[in-house]
């Protein structure tokens, strides 16, 4: 039961609700056992007064009176108690059933504030369908123990300390031959849970399997159907599927064992009180009203010890089940708020002697990088694919914190800040492009507070694509479907832009953020650049040269490594990498107009 300890807290918080659920739970329990006294009473009643009744097999009418009078006034008493054990029973569910639903929602809450906290590391690590089923189906047989199960186990405690209590009350003897079994469930009950909490993990495994295979297939949809290979992905999801049933179909072999054989002990605990009891009454140690309470006694035993198994089942799938949850909740981020300073950031950005190493690969992508920008500078960093630009974007966000050496901004460690205040102000466009399923004008001004269309729409133009989603029937309104399916690479590219300028922060770093458009349109961004970026510290990341762009500094990298640096003009100069680059870019640039012509 460790793994339930987390749920302490809500338990904690919705103490007086639950409270108030356990006290409707005993009071409908101690109602119920009026009951049987009332039949009791009413059976020997009758059975006291055979003597009215002559040999001709009739009674008089004054014995039918009192007899009918008796029989009214025990059934209004067992009615009466039946309605008012009712209504705690619907209190009883009121309470405990809707503190589940509100944990639950607790639960899911927490699990997702928890998720945005955890470092890019975790999610290359874990895939989207695990992360999913863990807030979706794991919760849910969290609640089915914070509800039915907690109701149901004290429910069954009360019941078989009322019901056994009134037993041994009424015939000490009788009432053991009623509980021999109960060692032997026990048995069976600590058994079949250990089995059972093994058969729940693999199937929620299995089940985030499912999860992710679907997911993946549905987002990318168009690269399966592209290939032609939907019938191998729908073999690949059958053989998984048939997996989960087989895992699902052992779970059920062990209900359908555990089932039967607690019908077949409770049978047993019938047939002994029939038995024995008759025995008593035939000897005058019992009453037939006795006899019959006793009978009731063990039927509302029946379901309670029935739900045992049941109720044991859902705590050890909500074992199972928190156990995986546990494991992303326990899970401490390598990137963390340091020092948390909060503070307006001018734009000055520091990088000495920095090495960072993936330590999910072991790749080093960075050695011993140094470079300096100053507030209101713009830095271009070049080089070609797995030079490690983008992890030089990544050092700048803090998505990793790097292996060796500092990095500085505005002369503060940059693990000295709070996360929050560090990307609040940073405008970032990354290489790979994300866009949500919303509309244009809520994809544009995700990193503000409100919505606001006209300001989507000046930006947008600072981007070059403002035009383009005026032609769009529904203009800004339009919902760009999920991950921006809906839009070309380069409107996403461009919509990512805008997203970045609409913040209006005093660094922007781009990510190679054009290689999606075509060159009129990159002329027409670099020129509006030059306005957007006045006064911002930048820096812009990307495998093609920018010609009019003013930059401060260029820095070339070859495999993680600084091999040039200066500006425009010197580096042409030099001769070396960068002119190479420069001078290539030209040629298909003349080759493209060409084929134009």
């Amino acid at each position: 039961m460790k793994n339930l300890a987390y749920l302490n807290k809500y338990f904690a918080k919705y103490k007086w609700r639950i409270l108030a659920g356990v006290f409707c739970i005993i009071c409908s329990n101690l109602l119920s056992t009026y009951n049987p006294e009332f039949v009791q009473k009413a059976v020997d009643e009758i059975a006291a007064n055979f003597k009215n009744v002559n040999n001709a097999g009739q009674v008089s009418e004054a014995f039918k009176g009192k007899l009918t009078k008796d029989i009214l006034f025990f059934f209004l008493e067992y009615l009466g108690v039946a309605l008012l054990a009712g209504g705690f029973t619907f209190l009883m569910r009121q309470t405990i059933n809707v503190s589940s639903r509100m944990i639950e929602a607790d639960l899911k809450n927490d699990i997702y504030n928890h998720y945005q906290k955890l470092d890019v590391a975790f999610y290359r690590r874990h895939n989207t369908g695990d992360l999913m089923n863990r807030i979706t189906e794991d919760v849910s047989r969290v609640r089915m123990y914070v509800g039915p199960a907690i109701m149901y186990s004290v429910n069954l405690f009360f019941t078989i300390v009322f019901v056994t209590t009134r037993m041994f009350m009424k015939n000490p003897h009788v009432a053991l031959f009623v509980l021999i079994p109960l060692p032997v469930l026990s048995f069976l009950i600590y058994y079949i849970n250990e089995l059972v909490e093994k058969a729940s993990s693999q199937i929620q495994a299995k089940l985030s399997d499912l999860t992710t295979d679907a997911q993946e297939t549905y987002s990318g949809i168009r690269v399966v159907q592209a290939y032609a290979r939907e019938k191998e992905m729908v073999a690949h999801f059958d053989e998984e599927s048939e997996a989960y049933k087989e895992k699902q179909l052992n779970l059920a072999k062990i209900d359908s064992v555990y089932f039967p054989a607690m019908s077949f002990l409770i049978g047993c605990s019938v047939s002994l009180v029939v038995f024995i009891g008759g025995i008593q009454v035939g000897l005058g140690k019992m009453t037939p009203g006795a006899l019959a309470a006793f009978l009731m006694f063990t039927n509302m035993l029946m379901w309670p010890v029935s739900s045992l198994g049941f109720t044991a089942s859902m705590i050890q799938r909500a074992i199972a089940s928190q156990k995986r949850i546990n494991e992303f909740l326990n899970y401490k981020p390598d990137i963390a708020d340091g020092k948390g300073i909060d503070k307006p950031l001018q734009g000055e950005i520091a990088f000495e002697h920095v090495s960072f190493t993936y330590p999910d690969t072991g790749i080093q992508a960075l050695k011993d990088i140094s470079f300096k920008v100053k507030p209101g500078e713009r830095l271009a960093i070049i080089g070609r694919t797995g030079s490690g630009k983008t992890t030089i974007a990544d050092l700048v966000m803090r998505m990793y914190d790097a292996s060796s050496g500092k990095i500085y901004m505005d002369g503060t460690d940059i693990k000295d800040f709070s996360l929050y205040s560090l990307r609040r102000q940073i405008g970032f466009v990354p290489q790979d492009v994300f866009l949500f399923s919303e509309t244009i004008t809520d994809n544009i001004s995700f990193g503000l507070d409100q919505s606001d269309k006209q300001t989507a729409a000046v930006y947008a133009g600072y981007a070059s694509i403002g035009s383009e989603i005026e032609r769009f029937p529904e203009g800004y309104d339009t919902i760009v479907g999920e991950r921006g399916v809906t839009l070309s690479g380069g409107q996403k590219q461009r919509i990512s832009i805008a997203r970045a300028l609409i913040k209006k922060p005093n660094i922007l770093l781009l990510d190679d953020c054009l290689s999606a458009v075509d060159t009129a349109t990159e002329k027409e961004i670099q020129q509006n650049f030059d306005q957007v970026l006045a006064g911002k510290s930048a820096i812009i990341i990307t495998h093609r040269i920018f010609s009019l762009i003013r930059f401060d500094n260029i820095i070339v990298l070859e495999d993680g490594k600084i091999v040039e640096q200066g500006k425009h003009h010197e580096l042409l100069q030099k001769g070396g990498v960068y002119a190479g680059i420069y001078e290539k870019q030209l040629y298909e640039q003349r080759a493209e107009v060409n084929t134009g012509s």
